[in-house]
């Protein structure tokens, strides 16, 4: 097997409080991930789940130990370089889905690039694409008011990954959505790592991590438990489903 695609080796993180208080968040992290993996990392309230994903979503950078991403030590580099690397590499799904409520969802999944400086025909077909990608093909102009949370998910999925990036985090993605549009998102993701993209998943729901085919489980700022899975079958009709 090759390079990792993202490579976390040893690293920690150390927050100072107010009044010179250190808190470890991290305490000797390491994790490898191979394109097209699905992982799933659980952990409770304060194990470091938020932070790890944090790092390797370029948002923060590790106090100590190296984070390689497609084979680039990423800790040394300038912020905008940094933001450089985030914006080309990485797409990013929220529990909270994160739209701007006075845009549609055409223009909600655009929005990367116009950050990126695209020309507008090839931004409005890149958005047609992953939005129909996503079973919103009769959607495209509606507005965030107008669908519901499970629609607004996949917008939020299809902005992700309108940038064709070789990594998706998703933070908590089905936190706000029912049982069965929990089933059509994690379709969704299933569809992705099938097509070689690196999906990481950040959750507290045992029953959700079951869709990933690998779980990483946390505990005090370390990795407590690292194992392959025989992933849930998620079968939805996620393309096409209300």
């Amino acid at each position: 097997m090759g390079q990792p695609l993202l490579s976390v080796q040893d690293v920690t993180k150390t927050y100072l409080l107010d009044g010179g208080v250190a808190v470890q968040a991290l305490r000797g992290v390491s994790l490898d991930l191979e394109a097209g993996d699905f992982v799933a990392i659980m952990g409770s309230s304060g194990s470091g789940k938020s932070t790890l994903m944090n790092i390797i979503g370029c948002l923060d950078r590790p106090t100590q130990g190296r984070y390689l991403l497609a084979g680039q030590d990423v800790a040394g580099v300038s912020r905008n370089a940094l933001a450089e690397i985030r914006n080309r590499t990485l797409g990013f799904v929220f529990q909270s889905f994160n739209l701007l409520s006075r845009t549609s969802a055409m223009e909600n999944v655009e929005l990367p690039l116009v950050y990126a400086g695209m020309p507008g025909r090839e931004r409005h077909r890149l958005a047609r694409a992953a939005l129909e990608r996503v079973g919103l093909g009769d959607r495209l102009h509606h507005h965030p008011n107008q669908l519901s949370g499970g629609q607004q998910q996949r917008v939020a999925i299809a902005r992700a990954m309108v940038s064709q990036p070789r990594v998706i985090l998703a933070d908590e993605p089905t936190g706000n959505l029912d049982s069965r549009t929990s089933l059509e998102i994690m379709a969704l993701f299933q569809d992705l790592g099938r097509s070689g993209i690196t999906v990481v998943l950040v959750t507290h729901e045992q029953d959700i991590a079951a869709f990933a085919a690998r779980l990483v489980v946390m505990r005090d700022g370390l990795v407590t438990s690292d194992l392959r899975q025989t992933p849930v079958a998620a079968v939805a009709a996620a393309a096409g489903a209300p």
